[in-house]
């Protein structure tokens, strides 16, 4: 499944050949491991085929890996993105810092049913219009509140989307609808598929920054 995630975590995700968890068996520097070591990791071992480290809400730092993935690959991974860690890991913490100072509620059930009630009857629309414009097919469309996913797209064509994009401009939901239906196309994030994207949104960069810069908003109300 390809998703597109919320700024709620930060995910990077690659496939096996370089991967991790904290030991530091590594011939980079330590410096570099230094500063993962300094935050408690968290390793959760499935059957899966890539490789991926998230940034939690509240900042924890969780690597997700195959089940017979080499503890020595995973530390190298983990040194080669510690930057990356470190980066993400700061955003979380400052976001934390600034809730606190600018407290907002989470949205009640009438508020996520409402609003899910809107989202099923115009993201349907913009999928049909989009999906014919494009000339793909897609399977079954759900609609639901998440917290880490502004949409979703299966290998089985199925289209997901999070009812929160009802408080988004119209714009934004236009981008989201076209970038799951882009990947009917191309089922990744490579150039090709940004190029599938900027077909239909040539201004995707900007919609895409919208919906990071605005997130918050989007996902809570004020106190």
């Amino acid at each position: 499944m390809i998703a597109l995630l919320t700024d709620n975590k930060y995910e990077l995700t690659f496939e096996p050949g370089g991967l991790f968890h904290r030991a530091f068996c590594c011939t980079r520097p330590a410096s570099i491991y230094n500063k993962c070591m300094a935050q408690e990791i968290k390793l959760i071992r499935s059957r899966r085929r890539t490789i991926s480290i998230e940034i939690t809400p509240d900042a924890q730092v969780i690597v997700r890996a195959p089940l017979r993935a080499k503890v020595s690959d995973i530390n190298m991974f983990i040194g080669e993105k510690a930057d990356w860690i470190d980066k993400h890991l700061n955003k979380m913490k400052a976001r934390k810092e600034k809730e606190k100072e600018n407290p907002r509620r989470e949205l009640t059930q009438q508020e996520i049913r409402l609003l899910t009630t809107r989202a099923k009857r115009i993201i349907p629309q913009r999928v049909r219009y989009y999906a014919e414009m494009m000339g793909v097919d897609y399977g079954r469309i759900t609609i639901r509140m998440q917290k880490s996913r502004w949409g979703s797209c299966s290998s089985k064509k199925n289209l997901n989307f999070n009812c929160l994009l009802m408080r988004a401009p119209d714009e934004i939901i236009d981008y989201v609808v076209v970038h799951e239906l882009c990947h009917l196309k191309e089922m990744n994030h490579s150039k090709r598929f940004w190029a599938e994207v900027e077909k239909v949104i040539p201004d995707y960069a900007d919609r895409r920054k919208w919906l990071r810069d605005h997130q918050e908003e989007v996902s809570f109300s004020d106190v």
